[in-house]
């Protein structure tokens, strides 16, 4: 797996201060998309144990919210085999800390389902491991600049897990 560019203090892509981690791949190709260059798998670096452990390092300041992965696409079948060993280290690691993660796909259809479109052997171990997905394609027509974490009408925030955070917090 590749990935575009890691942010150390993101404010936008999540409640709190964050680390975020763009991944590069990506077939949904929305229209509008602010991350075209990522739509291509080969695009930026690779996403090496020295880059885990540089997330790990970054994570761990007391005023850092949690980790947040967006893209391109994490749930892309590529991404997801790469991904899930590394959630389950961050949440092991930081319990106290939530993982948001951005999809353009449905979680109910595509993710959920044994049969959706994305499911793979380790989508249920990623899943576990989120607490907040934001689900659903960009769609530039529903664009909406005053929804929080959201560039669209259509996406969701769903909030998987009911951590401590969330609940002073959510």
């Amino acid at each position: 797996m590749n990935y575009g560019m890691i942010k150390r203090f993101d404010v936008a892509d999540g409640e709190g201060v964050r680390v975020s981690l763009f991944v590069s791949g990506c077939r949904n190709h929305c229209k509008g998309c602010f991350q075209k260059e990522t739509w291509d798998f080969s695009y930026g670096k690779a996403f090496t144990p020295a880059v885990e452990e540089e997330l790990l390092e970054a994570l761990k300041p007391p005023f850092i919210a949690g980790l947040t992965v967006l893209g391109g696409e994490p749930f892309e079948e590529e991404n997801q085999a790469c991904l899930a060993p590394f959630l389950r280290r961050v949440r092991e690691a930081f319990p106290q800390k939530t993982i948001w993660c951005y999809t353009g796909y449905l979680y109910e259809r595509d993710l959920l389902s044994p049969s959706g479109s994305k499911h793979t052997v380790v989508t249920e171990e990623m899943l576990s491991c989120i607490d907040v997905l934001v689900d659903g394609p960009y769609i530039e027509e529903q664009r909406d600049i005053s929804l929080s974490f959201r560039g669209s009408r259509n996406q969701r925030i769903l909030y998987l897990k009911n951590t401590d955070y969330l609940k002073k917090n959510g």
